[in-house]
């Protein structure tokens, strides 16, 4: 999009809402069968659609629909089940869902993984379908040109085992959870610990394929820059289905190297988390180090609880040059050679994902997860936050009642920097010294004690407010919280109603991302509790 594209500021200040009405509950039996009446009719260059259709009836539903739900507070019983969900094999496949949804008056959700903090790609209140992309998930690396076509259905551990298979010497930036999908995770931004080198997965995209919601199949060069600018970091389910990334794979060593030191407050945790906030974004790009913040016993026979950091890193290169950088930079961390481990990049995958690393590297293609039932949030932190600030922080671990709550501090910095605000829609580039991610789990599935931990977490996230990123406060998209804002199914009252979610997420960008949505989805067909909203017409 070039810049005289872009809408000033005043031009949002007006209502937003949706033209188009959804069935009363009593008219659902009808829209189930004629919507699976469309899907047998519709041509198919995959052949007959039937066998990549589950309908309630069908004695796998229930499997197919659990398998890639990853957050069990968001799907229980008493939450609607999509009608159908479709597991296209065959771009035609999907086309024919988005042609006979929409004629059928039914929404539709895309799932490619599942680790989906508020379920809204399974999950909705109106009649709904399921778009699970698990049967599309090739990958085909090019190592001459170092280039790789993903589809949206693989999962970051199938990228990573797929690129180290033809190399040892290229990579690609995402994150350490190997069964998260990368639809998602490419289409909200995607960080992980090569953040600070090469930037985010999806600063890596250069080209993609998406089903628009006219059922037609668009690459870059027939979507154009500005649906091609929004899917990269805008949430691809807000504007179409994207099928497959052609993404840009980045050189690594032969040999990295990893260290995770642990640090509890008796021994000096809270001056090294306070250090580390000024040393982790201006170290040298080549150094990661991440923290992890949780209440573990502490070493007295009391059964006390105590705080512990532990300093995670990933270094491309060896020992013998990551140990002088940290007596240089850190060296209160007291790093000494014992603590390092030297490896490949693919096995510091399994390192950072916590699997052994005796487990063959094949483990990375196992699609499976447990669900648990938690609640996440994130910030983005431009100050360094004073002793004092962390003290108080360290008080709500003590009242955690779960014994789960753990926060992780991720740098930024390096090549971060250097990327501007709008260069993609995520925004949170120079002026962020870290980011936040918030998360608590808990065992009992009952209403109140569900609501007991987010109460929990909704205090903490309060206490974290003078600290944090301000106007707006800042939060990352693919970290989805329901607490920042929601719409009534896509049906937006006011700019004001949907900025408090959107500016979070977008910041600037924000403006744009509407009016590509307005432009390429003017009867706002794809859309959800946060999905990017239309200009007033």
């Amino acid at each position: 999009m070039k810049s005289n594209h872009l809408l000033t500021p005043h031009l949002f200040l007006v209502s937003l809402l949706l033209s188009f009405s959804w069935p009363t509950l009593g008219d659902t039996h009808r829209q189930h069968d004629s919507f699976l009446q469309c899907l047998s009719r519709h041509p198919s260059n995959a052949g007959s659609i039937s066998s990549v259709i589950y309908t309630q009836n069908n004695s796998s539903f229930s499997s197919v629909f659990e398998f890639s739900v990853r957050n069990a507070r968001v799907s229980t019983p008493t939450n609607p089940r999509p009608l159908v969900i479709v597991t296209p094999s065959h771009v035609s496949h999907i086309q024919a869902t988005v042609n006979c949804s929409r004629s059928h008056g039914l929404q539709v959700r895309i799932r490619s993984g599942g680790h989906d903090y508020e379920g809204l790609s399974y999950v909705s209140q109106v009649p709904f379908v399921i778009i699970d992309l698990i049967n599309l998930r090739s990958i085909d690396v090019d190592t001459e040109n170092n280039t790789a076509w993903i589809q949206a259905g693989a999962t970051i551990g199938e990228v990573y085992y797929r690129v180290a298979e033809k190399t040892a010497t290229r990579a690609f930036p995402a994150g350490i959870c190997p069964t998260v999908g990368v639809g998602g995770h490419f289409s909200g931004g995607g960080y992980g610990m090569l953040m600070r080198k090469y930037g985010l997965a999806a600063d890596q995209i250069i080209d993609a394929e998406l089903v628009d919601v006219n059922g037609k199949f668009l690459d870059r060069n027939s979507m154009g820059e500005d649906l091609f600018w929004a899917i990269r970091g805008g949430g691809g389910a807000s504007f179409g289905v994207v099928v497959a990334w052609k993404v840009k794979l980045v050189p690594v060593p032969l040999t990295v190297t990893v260290f995770t030191v642990n640090r509890t407050l008796a021994e000096n945790g809270t001056m090294l988390v306070h250090k580390w906030q000024s040393v982790a974004p201006k170290i040298n790009e080549d150094l990661y180090i991440r923290i992890f913040l949780r209440a573990v016993n502490s070493s007295r026979q009391d059964g006390t609880r105590t705080i512990q950091a532990s300093f995670t890193s990933l270094y491309l290169g060896g020992t013998d040059e990551l140990l002088p950088l940290m007596q240089e930079s850190f060296p209160e961390l007291g790093i000494a050679r014992q603590d390092c481990i030297e490896m490949s990049w693919i096995q510091s995958i399994l390192y950072f994902a916590g699997i052994p690393q005796s487990e063959p590297l094949e483990i990375l293609l196992n699609r499976t997860a447990t669900a648990i039932i938690f609640k996440g949030k994130s910030d983005y932190v431009t100050k360094p936050i004073p002793e004092t600030g962390l003290e108080g922080l360290w008080q709500r671990f003590y009242e955690d009642k779960s014994k789960s709550l753990e926060l992780i501090f991720s740098p930024y910095g390096g090549n971060m920097d250097d990327i501007r605000e709008w260069e993609t829609p995520y925004p949170h580039r120079a002026g962020n010294l870290f980011n936040i991610h918030y998360g608590i789990a808990w065992g009992e599935e009952d209403v109140a004690s569900s609501q007991r931990y987010i109460n929990f977490m909704r205090r903490l996230y309060g206490y974290m407010e003078p600290y944090v990123s301000k106007s707006p406060r800042r939060a990352y998209m693919n970290y989805r919280d329901l607490d920042l804002g929601t719409n009534n199914n896509g049906v937006y009252t006011s700019y004001k109603q949907a900025s408090r979610w959107g500016l979070p997420y977008f910041n600037n960008n924000f403006n744009r991302l509407i009016h590509v949505k307005s432009s390429v989805d003017p009867d706002n067909f794809f859309r959800h509790e946060q999905s990017i909203p239309l200009l007033r017409r």
